[in-house]
């Protein structure tokens, strides 16, 4: 096997660590007949009362920790990895009564690595609504068991408008009596009179990372305007998510009378931007239509982005149908908005939450993809000491691997103590004490990452005697984005790179910021390589785990000028890495 080179190969490691090898001394202690005679006979008398006791309380099995997972290159087959025994803390009598429920739909115990201790966190701080039927979505109430406690609560504002929107969507869903009422208008042509329900519909649009991030902004965006969310099934958003709302769907119906969608564009007739240049409406105009497109796509003009204006915004909401296409996580402008900001700052105290919150109640893995995430997790990360997540997406032509990517990846990773440095001079470094894994998860659509840096860990052995296991997953070659698998197996690496202690990711992509998000990490960003060169620094640590809009308007709604959105107020930053995109932070934290 070939040895790795590069800019910082093992040969160029630490050289003069000095081999320590612990020594535990025992100590050994005396007897004393008469004192063991003397226990004995306490526990002669205390055994009936304690098998008394026994036969009303008896705590749940506990499976001993196994050795450390094989690695393995490839994604494995379903029936190639049996789940084991859940080991843990005492579990909580609903956790388990929801296990044995568990099994009776699964046919087999499912496992978690965190124990829960209240309902409460099985519902995420409050998040998710009680009653939901949990057979069809897995997802839902078992990702608790597989997260560790989270300092970040929603807010009780926040949860009583989530609870306000599902019942607003259970009135206005699909089918209901508001829902035909309004769509009878929009067959007619005539916004004759002020719709019981308004709606926004999200058009299914671009990669998957792209497309969770604009969905959680269109949501936000109905939440603050009372509107009901509907969604473009597209290819595979049925199969991908579960539903996230009680008792009514959030997809929007097959015999939808518009179905068109591809056709809309910037230049359609019912863009809104296109019909402000053209004159054809302002807030003075008598009949509005019953439907308005928006284009908030990366390539949007000045007419479009005055979507982020009041007074737009007052036009818009006599509108009871709005179809919204984007590839943007938009949320930072609507910080920007005035008649937004009051209620923004009710749902969301800290700033730097608002995807962590709004993911975590919205994107619900179906089964099929839960099962990818379950098996995959059980078999390679669970007994690790520490998860580490490394997200790799490179924007060059040409599959790679890179050697100027590897090189900055190794220099990060190593820089900021995300892994430990390599000893190319001895065969074996024996731990200072109990010998610590770590698990290492490899995303990229190139295998070669993944192999070079496993065989660095294979070939020599670490300086802090830890062991060091790296995983792929997949390695697709390219983007497939209309592939069902595809997509599934990348909404389970996302997944499970937001189950990881510390995360690696890479700049501009929504990959990474989904998984930050729902994990609530800061990861350390890779900074964007140029001319084929590694930087230096190779990364730095991100300001809050929120992502970045990449595409956001420079325009001052009031002065009708120029002006930097990022200067404006102290929670609208410009990104780590991107220096003209907006995002999120709590400046209390900088």
């Amino acid at each position: 096997m070939k040895r790795f080179k590069g800019n910082s190969s093992p040969s160029n490691t630490n050289d003069s660590l000095n081999d320590t090898v612990s020594r535990v001394a025992e100590k050994k202690s005396g007897s004393n007949i008469m004192k063991s005679v003397g226990i004995a006979v306490v526990c002669l008398l205390i055994l009936p009362v304690l098998l008394t006791v026994s036969s009303f309380y008896r705590e749940p099995s506990s499976g001993g920790h196994s050795g450390f997972a094989e690695a393995r290159s490839f994604p494995m087959k379903d029936e190639e990895v049996q789940q084991p025994a859940l080991d843990g803390a005492r579990e909580s009598a609903e956790v388990r009564d929801f296990k044995t429920e568990t099994e009776k739909v699964t046919g087999s115990e499912e496992v978690s690595s965190h124990s829960v201790d209240s309902p409460e966190d099985r519902h995420l701080g409050g998040l998710l609504a009680v009653g939901l039927e949990e057979a069809s979505c897995l997802s839902r109430y078992q990702s608790s068991l597989y997260r560790k406690a989270l300092p970040h609560k929603p807010s009780s504002y926040l949860l009583s408008r989530l609870r306000k929107y599902e019942a607003l969507h259970k009135r206005c869903g699909p089918y209901t009596a508001p829902y035909d009422k309004t769509l009878q208008q929009l067959k007619s042509g005539h916004n004759s009179e002020p719709a019981e329900c308004n709606y926004v519909v999200w058009i299914s649009f671009s990669g998957l990372g792209n497309r969770i991030l604009s969905l959680a902004s269109a949501f936000l965006y109905a939440l603050l305007t009372d509107r009901v969310l509907l969604v473009d099934r597209g290819t595979d958003m049925a199969d991908l998510f579960c539903e996230p709302f009680p008792d009514t769907s959030w997809l929007l119906p097959v015999d939808f009378p518009i179905n068109l969608f591809d056709s809309f564009g910037q230049n359609s007739s019912h863009c809104y931007g296109n019909m402000v240049k053209n004159n054809v409406i302002n807030n003075s105009t008598a009949s509005l239509p019953p439907f308005l497109y928006l284009h908030l796509v990366h390539d949007y003009g000045d007419h479009d982005k005055l979507f982020f204006c009041d007074q737009d915004q007052t036009l818009l909401h006599k509108v009871p149908w709005l179809f919204m296409k984007t590839d943007n996580y938009f949320v930072p402008s609507l910080f920007l908005v005035p008649s937004f900001e009051q209620e923004l700052h009710n749902l969301f105290p800290e700033k730097e939450t608002v995807f962590h919150h709004l993911g975590r109640f919205l994107f619900h893995p179906s089964n099929p993809v839960w099962g990818l995430i379950t098996r995959y997790y059980h078999a390679y990360l669970e007994k690790a000491d520490e998860r580490i997540g490394i997200q790799i997406r490179v924007f060059d032509i040409g599959t790679g691997p890179f050697q100027h990517v590897l090189d900055q990846i190794i220099a990060c990773s190593l820089k900021e103590k995300v892994l430990p440095e390599v000893n190319a001079r001895e065969s074996i470094i024996r731990p200072s004490g109990n010998q610590r894994s770590k698990s290492v998860l490899v995303t990229s659509l190139s295998a070669g990452y993944f192999e070079k840096i496993r065989n660095m860990f294979w070939e020599y052995p670490s300086v802090t005697g830890e062991v060091i296991a790296v995983y792929q997953p997949s390695s697709e070659q390219y983007q497939q984005t209309e592939k069902k698998m595809h997509n599934r197996k990348a909404w389970a690496e996302m997944y499970l790179l937001s189950l990881t202690d510390v995360l690696v990711t890479s700049s501009w992509s929504t990959f990474g910021y989904v998984a930050q998000g729902l994990g609530g990490l800061k990861p350390w960003i890779l900074y964007k390589p140029e001319n084929k060169t590694a930087p230096d620094p190779p990364c730095r640590r991100a300001m809050s785990m929120e992502p970045c809009f990449h595409a956001p308007p420079f325009y001052d709604c009031k002065a009708k000028t120029g002006v930097d959105t990022g200067a404006l107020v102290p929670h609208v930053r410009h990104c780590e890495d991107m220096s003209w995109g907006l995002k999120l932070v709590d400046h209390d934290g900088l």
